[in-house]
C-alpha cells in the first residue's frame, strides 16, 4: 500500500499513461480486467501485427499470457517490451515476475538468476517504487543462496521500504517473519498494518491471506472488519468473510452464498484467491464436516 500522497501521484501518472495508450491497448486492458485473457490476447496480437514496436502492446501481451500461465510466450513479449523501452521500471518488474513463473515451472536456476536481475534493474530505475522493492524482498527471502537469496539484504530492503512507506514496511517485515516461522511476531505486524487504516486493499488482503492460512478466525474477522470500516470494496474481502464463517461453523448458508458469488463474479487472477481455493472452502461449508477436513485444507 502506498502512502496516500504517493498513491495519488501514482494514480494521476497512471491516468496520464492510460490516456496516451492506443485504443487497442485500452480495449485489451478492459478485457484483461474482466479476466477475458483470450480476447485480450486476440486484440493485442492484431495490434502487435500492425505496430510490433509498441512497448505497451508487448507489455500487455506479457501480462495476459502470464495470467494464463503461458510463461514462455509471456517472456517473449516481456523481453520485447523491455528492449523497446529499457528505462521503464514496471516493464522490468513484470519481466522478473514472468521469469519467476517459468523458473518455478522448470526448476531453472538460470531463470531464477534472471528474476533477481530484473527486479534489481526495476529498483535501480525507480528507487522509490515500493512494488519493485517488495518483489525484490520476496525473492531475497525465498530464493536459495545459490541463486542470490540473501536474508540480510532482504532486511536492508525492508528498512528502506519502511522509510518510504511505514505500512509497506510492516507488511514486508511480516513476510520476512513468516519465512522464519515467527508466527506471533508476523501476526503483530500484520495487525499493526491494518490498524493504521490504509485506504487501499493491499494491506488487508495480505493480512487476511496470512490469518486464513493460520486458520485464525478471530484475527481474520478483525482484518475484515477494518476493511469494511474503511469502505474497501473488494471481492477478496467477501471471500475471507466466508472463510471466517466456515472456520467458526457459523451461518454456513451465508458462507456458501459469498463463495458462490466469488466464483461467479471474480475472474481467475494471479493476485486473487484461486477458484480452486474457493471450491475447497465451499465443499467444507456444504459438508459441515468436523475439524479433519479443515486440517487437510
Amino acid at each position: 500500500m502506498f502512502t496516500r500522497g504517493f498513491f495519488i501521484a501514482a494514480l494521476l501518472a497512471a491516468r496520464l499513461v492510460a490516456a496516451s495508450e492506443p485504443q487497442p491497448v485500452l480495449s485489451a486492458r478492459a478485457l484483461f480486467s474482466m479476466g477475458n485473457y483470450d480476447e485480450a490476447i486476440k486484440t493485442l496480437l492484431a495490434a502487435h501485427y500492425a505496430s510490433p514496436g509498441d512497448a505497451a502492446i508487448n507489455y500487455w501481451l506479457e501480462r495476459s499470457y502470464y495470467e494464463k500461465q503461458n510463461y514462455e510466450q509471456a517472456i517473449a513479449y516481456g523481453e520485447q517490451a523491455v528492449a523497446i523501452d529499457p528505462q521503464n521500471a514496471e516493464y522490468h518488474r513484470w519481466l522478473g515476475r514472468t521469469y519467476g513463473g517459468r523458473a518455478e515451472q522448470s526448476h531453472s536456476f538460470f531463470l531464477a538468476r534472471k528474476v533477481k536481475k530484473a527486479f534489481e534493474t526495476a529498483v535501480d530505475l525507480a528507487p522509490r517504487n515500493v512494488a519493485a522493492r517488495r518483489d525484490l524482498i520476496q525473492y531475497l527471502i525465498e530464493a536459495p543462496w545459490i541463486v542470490g537469496g540473501d536474508k540480510d539484504k532482504a532486511k536492508q530492503q525492508i528498512d528502506f521500504v519502511t522509510t518510504l512507506d511505514p505500512i509497506q514496511g510492516r507488511l514486508a517485515r511480516a513476510e520476512f517473519l513468516v519465512s522464519e516461522k515467527r508466527w506471533k511476531q508476523a501476526e503483530l505486524d500484520y495487525l499493526a498494518a491494518v490498524d493504521q487504516q490504509p485506504p487501499q486493499p493491499q494491506a488487508y488482503i495480505e493480512a487476511a491471506e496470512f490469518f486464513a492460512g493460520r486458520k485464525d478466525a478471530d484475527n481474520l474477522d478483525r482484518v475484515n472488519g477494518q476493511a469494511t470500516r474503511m469502505g474497501i470494496d473488494d471481492s477478496r474481502i467477501d471471500f475471507y468473510r466466508a472463510v471466517v464463517l466456515v472456520l467458526r461453523r457459523a451461518d454456513l448458508p451465508a458462507a456458501e452464498a459469498l463463495l458462490g458469488s466469488y466464483l461467479n463474479k471474480t475472474p481467475e487472477r494471479s493476485d486473487y484467491p484461486s477458484h480452486n481455493a474457493a471450491l475447497r472452502w465451499l465443499r467444507i461449508a456444504r459438508n459441515n464436516t468436523d475439524g479433519n477436513e479443515l486440517s487437510r485444507k
